[in-house]
């Protein structure tokens, strides 16, 4: 325990005394990592706002959502995520040595064979595109099989570009340069939008799913443009001696192949939801895509800017004696769980009580219709079940990366997909006949069901770390307090719903999650947690820092 204890301290000086690097630095890194994801996530919401209006719940929608679902085979298993776990542990620890030349030639050599066998992957997922619908979506047919067929076939080159890009976001997050690389899809959503807008009022419903497939691939290519200008200026040296980085290049391939079974695996979740959810009444597919984005973002700003802001820190942590690193990991994880809860509990409490108003507030409009917005709703409570294990369990994977163990969270990504597939049939097809209600909310079932997966999962990553490191995690009074503050602004705020039903889903929606937020960061400050004086500081040091920037010129 002593030991523990000096080791502790020790970390603690490491991350800059816990509230210095570990809730300084690195929250104003998380901060940047989230500011990015929301001005993505905003973009890729008026995205699909504008889609909803003008395609709704139609069968149009379910083609071109489940032929954006084929494409991104490509992005899942070689993108972001698998770089990150993969590359930036090798590429940031030769940068903690000091050995610049050799990482920029890993960071060339990394990029030659990615985009090498990403362009042979492209060219083959083209060309057996029918048969990938056959697996993907079977119970599509006739038009709706052929249009999703021509979609998947545009969009196939976009998804390539898109894990080049993510080639660009690993040596910028080395680097510590993190807002570049996350507002990058902003310029993927603005493409997007642009034709949304021009084709939506002059093209049928089919013809505009085909205008925003070409579009979605315009925009892969300016995202890759946005960040090539700080990327080229980070790699000095424009060589690849293949010879002097070839130990380098092994481990991150080595790291590679577990880490894309790894994804693989979790995403197979993915697409068995949208082999299900195929099979139900037309629209379901649509429902589920529209209500997994609105999931995505507290996972994306609270889950994944804490993980990836962590992952290079642990990373270069990696190189400490063992007992230090595992005190450095402990400090960094406790105090990043402690964010991801402030921030993603009071987002399930809301998609459970309060998600028919988001739902209407983003989507509702045009051809998405208030039972569609009812509808979605399903989808998105069955999401906040698990929508806590999916953010902490994404930094707990940061943890073990940075220890260059890919194979453990792989093992553990098995087991959530062997019981999602079991309780996603079973709550997607029988259940609803055996409660009595109409088959189409079998969808709700589905995300439901891998909500209770997700902590199964988490469970199992949290203990097999812990044994390894020692203890990490939320303390239960924490947590009680978290829940019924978040459960108790929500249910006041849905009272606020009942009396002002009469105000139509923008200015209703925008005030109902308005008091929520309100009363919820209230009773936050009056109960004095600390991660919101955190979150109040970072806020004050930056817009400080633009003040006399402003001042000095």
């Amino acid at each position: 325990m002593e030991a523990s204890a000096i080791a502790d301290a020790q970390a603690q000086n490491e991350s800059g005394n816990a509230s210095g690097e570990a809730g300084g630095s690195t929250a104003n890194r998380a901060g940047t990592i989230a500011g990015g994801v929301l001005l993505s996530r905003i973009a890729g919401l008026i995205r699909d706002s504008i889609f909803a209006h003008y395609l709704g719940n139609s069968a149009t929608a379910d083609a071109f959502k489940a032929g954006f679902r084929i494409p991104n085979i490509l992005q899942n298993l070689f993108g972001e995520g698998v770089l990150s776990a993969s590359f930036i542990p090798v590429y940031g620890k030769l940068l903690g040595e000091g050995d610049t030349e050799t990482a920029d030639m890993v960071a060339w050599g990394v990029g030659a064979i990615l985009t090498l066998g990403v362009s042979v992957l492209v060219a083959l997922g083209v060309m057996v595109t029918p048969y990938l619908i056959d697996v993907i979506a079977p119970g599509f047919e006739g038009d709706k099989r052929e249009l999703t067929i021509q979609i998947v076939r545009i969009l196939f080159p976009g998804a390539g570009l898109l894990v080049i890009s993510a080639w660009f976001l690993g040596v910028l997050n080395s680097h510590h340069k993190f807002f570049i690389s996350y507002t990058a899809p902003v310029a993927w959503n603005v493409a997007m939008i642009a034709a949304l807008l021009w084709y939506g009022p002059r093209r049928s419903q089919d013809g505009l799913a085909i205008a925003i497939s070409w579009a979605s691939v315009v925009g892969s290519a300016l995202q890759i443009a946005v960040q090539a200008p700080a990327t080229m200026a980070l790699l000095s040296k424009h060589r690849i001696d293949f010879a002097r980085v070839a130990a380098p290049l092994r481990a991150v391939f080595r790291n590679l192949t577990p880490v894309v079974a790894s994804r693989g695996v979790v995403n197979l979740t993915t697409y068995v939801d949208n082999v299900l959810s195929s099979l139900l009444p037309t629209g379901a597919v649509a429902a589920l895509n529209y209500g997994q984005l609105l999931y995505m973002m507290p996972i994306s700003l609270f889950g994944y800017s804490v993980a990836a802001s962590e992952l290079p820190a642990m990373s270069r942590a990696a190189g400490a004696m063992p007992e230090q690193m595992n005190a450095i990991l402990r400090t960094r994880l406790n105090h990043g769980l402690r964010q991801i809860a402030f921030m993603v509990i009071p987002s399930s409490a809301a998609f459970l009580i309060l998600g028919d108003v988001i739902v209407a507030l983003i989507y509702q409009s045009g051809a998405f219709t208030h039972s569609d917005s009812i509808y979605v709703w399903g989808v998105v409570a069955g999401s906040g079940i698990g929508l806590l294990a999916a953010t902490m369990g994404r930094l707990y994977n940061s943890a073990f990366y940075a220890l260059f163990d890919t194979r453990t969270p792989l093992r553990f990504a098995m087991i959530r997909v062997a019981l999602t597939l079991v309780l996603g049939y079973l709550c997607a097809i029988p259940l609803p006949h055996l409660i009595g209600i109409a088959q189409k909310w079998g969808v709700a079932g589905l995300t439901a069901s891998a909500g209770v997966a997700g902590w199964v999962e988490f469970a199992l990553l949290r203990a097999s770390l812990n044994k390894r490191i020692g203890w990490t995690g939320l303390e239960q009074s924490y947590l009680a307090r978290l829940w019924t503050l978040s459960i108790g602004a929500a249910i006041l705020a849905f009272g606020l719903k009942l009396r002002i039903a009469g105000l139509g889903p923008r200015i209703g929606g925008l005030a109902i999650l308005s008091v929520y937020g309100g009363i919820y960061l209230l009773g936050a400050w009056m109960m004095k947690m600390p991660e919101l004086r955190l979150i109040v500081a970072q806020i004050t040091r930056r817009f400080g820092a633009r003040a006399n920037d402003r001042s000095l010129r």
